[in-house]
């Protein structure tokens, strides 16, 4: 089977365009890149019995650019168009692989000009559903003219891919002939959990315990667990408002006050990884960190990838990520934290129920930096994050990942009408 990904890979770096990475890498790369007498590079990825054909989809170049209206984006967006359409015939591949932007008109109007451009010359479209909230959007948010122009372009595609129960309604909207649910995966980050991470990180939790009970530790004990009464919060992600970075933020000082009263020596220390997209937002958090209390309680730490990110995830003790992002659906940060067995803080929203237990006490309202903090103070001494651990290696790994996500594509070919045949000539 021959698949056109019509679709972004990093740079600039988000869940969706890492994921797309993810999806080429494991079924065997693009074909294009591979000389014309190839031997198979990847031949784990090629049992799939899928062949990519990847046009990079890539109009930003960097973050604060994303979602920007540029007329220069439009002749680019153009261009890739045309590249798939020469694909299409250059090396005969009929299935279309496409992202649909969430509920903004600038990726609204990107997603009507690919359709009306390459739709026509493929004969298979596959919808694959990374953000959430368009569904609800169209309905309320729009006028009648982008709603039937959006219908006309995307609606009816031979398969819809969804991430979740709580994404099928933007796939359903636009009526596809059908729709499967497939969870995002990425490779286990930490293969040693059980004989590195999980030992530290108990020995860590029993000992806090301790001192929550108003115990007193020895010198040797404090050493040995890395100073357990100093609790370590990771924020990873880009640092916006709606991805919850303020929220958090009050929420660790909520949790230390609440601690103070009641003469506890335990603290909460935020650890803030990633990049700002908003200059202001910025701005009013450096502003934050004037104040002496909030200087102690947060640590910036910038972008991080490789081993440093390893480590923060390794020395943290919770994660907390409280988003309401609009095209939030089910982030790979939240992911990474369950592979990593740390007890997570987020959101009822969207997606994210889904991903934890129905009675999980760190799901929390949105916009609720208290519930964030009582929901911190909760986990650290009660969730040692084993559980979440066995979901991650359950629900979230690449090969399960990649094996639902090959079945529910090839799906597409075996459901397609036999060819007619007549006078022992075949016709489609």
């Amino acid at each position: 089977m021959k698949l056109l990904v019509f679709a972004h890979t990093p740079p600039p770096h988000h869940g969706q365009s890492y994921m797309v990475q993810l999806m080429l890498q494991g079924l065997g790369g693009d074909h294009r890149a591979r000389t014309k007498n190839f031997v198979p590079r990847n031949p784990a990825g090629d049992v799939y019995g899928i062949q990519c054909f990847h046009v990079n989809n890539r109009l930003s170049r960097h973050l604060e650019d994303i979602g920007e209206f540029r007329g220069g984006k439009v002749l680019l967006l153009v261009l890739h168009c045309l590249e798939a359409i020469w694909c299409r015939y250059r090396y005969g591949v009929t299935n279309l692989y496409y992202i649909p932007a969430p509920g903004k008109k600038s990726a609204l109007y990107r997603d009507w000009l690919v359709m009306f451009l390459c739709r026509p010359f493929f004969k298979t479209l596959i919808l694959r559903w990374h953000a959430a909230g368009l569904a609800k959007w169209l309905e309320t948010s729009v006028q009648i003219r982008t709603r039937a122009l959006t219908y006309r372009g995307a609606k009816q595609a031979n398969l819809s891919i969804v991430l979740s129960r709580y994404n099928l309604a933007d796939a359903q909207k636009l009526l596809p002939q059908n729709v499967r649910v497939v969870s995002n995966g990425i490779p286990d980050p930490c293969p040693d959990f059980a004989e590195k991470i999980r030992p530290r990180r108990q020995t860590r939790f029993a000992l806090r315990a301790r001192v929550l009970r108003g115990e007193t530790l020895s010198p040797a004990e404090l050493e040995a667990a890395d100073h357990p009464q100093v609790v370590r919060v990771l924020y990873l992600a880009h640092c916006m408002r709606e991805k919850g970075l303020f929220d958090a933020i009050e929420g660790v000082v909520f949790a230390n006050r609440m601690l103070a009263e009641g003469n506890s020596p335990v603290r909460l220390k935020l650890f803030a990884a990633g990049v700002f997209v908003d200059s202001k937002e910025r701005e009013e958090f450096d502003e934050l960190l004037r104040d002496p209390e909030r200087a102690r309680a947060v640590e910036a730490g910038g972008f991080v990838s490789g081993e440093a990110k390893a480590r923060a995830f390794r020395e943290a003790d919770l994660f907390c990520f409280p988003t309401y992002y609009l095209g939030e659906n089910q982030p790979v940060n939240i992911i990474e934290a369950l592979a990593h067995g740390l007890p997570v803080v987020t959101t009822r929203w969207r997606s994210l129920p889904e991903m934890l237990p129905a009675d999980y006490p760190g799901l929390v309202p949105i916009r609720g930096p208290l519930a964030v903090g009582r929901a911190l103070l909760e986990l650290m001494a009660s969730e040692s994050g084993e559980r979440l651990r066995e979901i991650f290696v359950e629900r979230f790994t690449l090969e399960k990942h990649l094996a639902a996500l090959a079945e529910a594509i090839s799906s597409v070919e075996s459901s397609r009408p036999a060819p007619m045949v007549k006078a022992g000539l075949a016709r489609s």
